[in-house]
């Protein structure tokens, strides 16, 4: 085969390969895992309660009647009577910007700061001055966290089960784009009304013992596109014209060698 029309050839394959070559280091998942490792986390999964949080508290005993005034019906008004009338949840608890709810019967109760466990006890000590061995329920109705960046479906997502895992929430957002960057994830989160950065890299263990691994509400996790992304972004419309150019004209030349080889 004419040198002229390798050196061609070699140049057409090297220009398309410059710009869609994306190695497999950069998105496969856990490359370090061994098979049936056990991994155990040294770290405890707690919901901590914060201002801006929605709780229901449901509050039960033996004695039906003498729990009623503290289960707090959500009610409408009907228009048409002018009579109020009872749903069947009950009333959401907003935890305000000082970090309390106002509670029936007990009225200010001070939630932020405090786990689920924490605020039963709290709740259960208060509660045995009027009822005889109470139970409470305590439940996070608004437990939400965000994903942006290189995901399919970047978006705020509501968790109904009040916990959820890293690898779980880019689950739910349809999983990272070939492009995203698996080895230094940005998990920000809110802490006391600071906000703390963690980086995460999902391409080897590390990752199970990472103090983000199980995420809190309103964690935000922002996936980085990875080099190959971002060179491509940089090189704007013109050099994606040039690209075209420069493969027509390589098209062009291959062309002409081919003629040029065939006619001698």
């Amino acid at each position: 085969m004419n040198s002229k029309y390798l050196i061609v050839l070699f140049l057409l394959i090297f220009l398309i390969g410059l710009n869609s070559c994306v190695s497999k280091k950069e998105i496969t998942y856990f490359q370090d895992s061994e098979k049936d490792t056990v991994l155990i986390t040294n770290q405890k999964y707690n919901i901590v309660f914060h201002p801006g949080d929605i709780i229901t508290i449901t509050v039960s005993a033996s004695d039906l009647e003498s729990v009623r005034p503290f289960n707090m019906p959500v009610v409408s008004f009907n228009a048409a009577d002018g009579r109020l009338s009872g749903a069947q949840r009950l009333q959401d608890y907003l935890i305000d910007v000082r970090g309390d709810i106002d509670f029936p019967v007990l009225g200010k109760i001070h939630m932020a700061g405090l786990t689920r466990n924490e605020a039963t006890e709290i709740l259960v000590k208060k509660l045995k001055e009027y009822i005889e061995k109470p139970i409470v329920n305590i439940r996070l109705t608004n437990f939400k966290i965000t994903v942006l960046g290189e995901v399919k479906r970047p978006g705020t997502y509501v968790v109904q089960n009040e916990r959820i895992t890293l690898p779980e929430a880019l689950g739910l957002a349809g999983d990272m784009t070939i492009s995203g960057k698996r080895d230094n994830v940005l998990v920000i989160r809110d802490i006391g009304g600071e906000q703390y950065k963690y980086r995460v890299n999902l391409t080897n263990d590390d990752v199970f013992l990472s103090p983000v691994y199980f995420l809190a509400q309103n964690d935000v996790i922002y996936v980085e596109p990875n080099k190959a992304l971002i060179r491509d972004s940089s090189f704007g419309k013109s050099t994606s014209i040039a690209f075209s150019v420069v493969s027509s004209l390589v098209s062009l030349g291959l062309l002409i060698v081919s003629i040029i080889s065939i006619s001698k």
